[in-house]
């Protein structure tokens, strides 16, 4: 177990540099993910329009390619044998050094990908999920009645948006109920470097620490959460860290990208009162929830893949040891989706299906859930207070400027 735990803290140390990498990259490096308001920059739709396969200005002499347009970017993502996820070849090629790849599945070529996938999979089928939908309905009443009694006034990001994906995967994991306000904080304070790195290092190495301690307690006594399940069915095929890995994964993937989409999404509700009275009354709730996904798509770029063999994409050559980033939120508002894509219109026909969770191989495994959380949170928040509105002008809004999960660092609302 102590040598588990000090695996983990190293994994710890890898996320924490990737993240001050990618913070250190000037903007020309960094553009495809600023946005103007919800929105990719024009420079985005010029890219796609004119080269939507194009160079990166890497440093060091690394080639790297930035792909914008819908078919461009299925089709690398679609790519079964062209490109690797593994975290060790993505991080030598672009300078990162880490003792150890943050493991699961995002981070995972076939034939150890394929393996861990096939044991997940069914626990994210809707069906497994179903059981899950008490308890969220209980979590959002349970964030709206505390909304409510704490005044006219409230922080949505930190009162409502955030809190439902977290209790949820708590809900998901089989964290004991005692310790859900704990693994509650570990979670959002991994994504803040406002206190410096040593406070966002000390609390992944938290985080992670504590999976490992839930691995070794339900290995010895399997509940009814996520990972006792996994061990019940697979405990002789999977080890402790691959275990605590999937669980990281399913934290880290599921948590600050459903929170933004929750606080975003309101955002919207609130500025769009015909949409907002369609939620409330319940009519096209799917329909809608899609194109938010779309319109907002909160990842903004896939995991990059490094090209193991050369390739063509579109117009370009990609050689053997490329750098392959492919926009999503650039994607998803490409003419192909249907008409006029930078717009919100939830009774379009889309052309294409959209990518807000990704594509082929490595698509979201938790997107059902996500859409479950969406599609409950939305309409309650909704009708149970309809007068509900932005506390501030809309140019005081503060959203994160050049963050691969595009959200805002908070959203005042009056109650109404």
């Amino acid at each position: 177990m102590t040598s588990m735990v000090s695996g983990l803290r190293s994994r710890a140390v890898g996320l924490v540099s990737r993240r001050f990498t990618l913070s250190m990259l000037p903007d020309r490096i960094l553009w495809p993910l600023h946005r103007e308001a919800l929105d990719p920059i024009p420079r985005m739709a010029e890219f796609r329009e004119q080269r939507p396969v194009s160079r990166m200005p890497l440093p060091f002499g690394m080639r790297a390619w930035l792909v914008t347009g819908y078919e461009p970017v299925r089709q690398v993502l679609g790519s079964v044998d062209g490109y690797s996820n593994d975290f060790g070849k993505f991080a030598g090629r672009v300078g990162i050094k880490v003792a150890q790849d943050p493991g699961g599945l995002g981070f995972a070529d076939p034939p150890v990908h394929t393996r861990l996938r096939k044991v997940l999979t069914p626990e994210f089928t809707m069906r497994r999920l179903a059981r899950l939908q008490p308890r969220i309905d209980a979590i959002v009443a349970g964030r709206l009645d505390a909304m409510a009694s704490a005044g006219g006034t409230a922080d949505l990001w930190h009162d409502f948006a955030l809190p439902i994906p977290a209790l949820t995967i708590c809900e998901l994991l089989g964290v004991p109920y005692a310790d859900r306000d704990h693994f509650q904080k570990l979670s959002t304070a991994r994504f803040d470097l406002a206190e410096g790195g040593g406070a966002a290092l000390g609390a992944i190495g938290d985080a992670l620490s504590y999976i490992g301690g839930l691995v070794d307690e339900q290995r010895r006594s399997p509940g009814d959460g996520l990972l006792g399940s996994l061990i019940r069915t697979h405990g002789d095929e999977i080890d402790d860290r691959e275990l605590a890995g999937l669980a990281d994964g399913v934290l880290t993937g599921g948590l600050e990208t459903s929170a933004s989409m929750l606080a975003l999404g309101a955002l919207v509700l609130m500025t769009n009162p015909r949409m907002a009275d369609q939620m409330r009354a319940g009519e096209g709730v799917d329909q809608i929830v899609e194109e938010l996904l779309r319109y907002l798509t909160v990842v903004q770029v896939a995991f990059p893949r490094v090209a193991i063999k050369d390739v063509r994409v579109g117009d370009a050559d990609i050689r053997a040891g490329d750098v392959v980033m492919c926009s999503l939120s650039g994607a998803n508002r490409d003419d192909l989706i249907g008409p006029d894509p930078d717009a919100i219109d939830p009774s379009r026909a889309p052309n294409r299906s959209h990518m807000a969770f990704g594509y082929g191989l490595h698509r979201c495994i938790g997107a059902e859930l996500a859409r479950m959380e969406l599609r409950t949170a939305y309409p309650a928040l909704v009708r149970r207070f309809p007068e509900l509105a932005p506390a501030v002008p809309p140019a005081e809004l503060r959203f994160r400027r050049a963050s691969i999960v595009f959200g805002l660092e908070s959203l005042p609302v009056t109650l109404g």
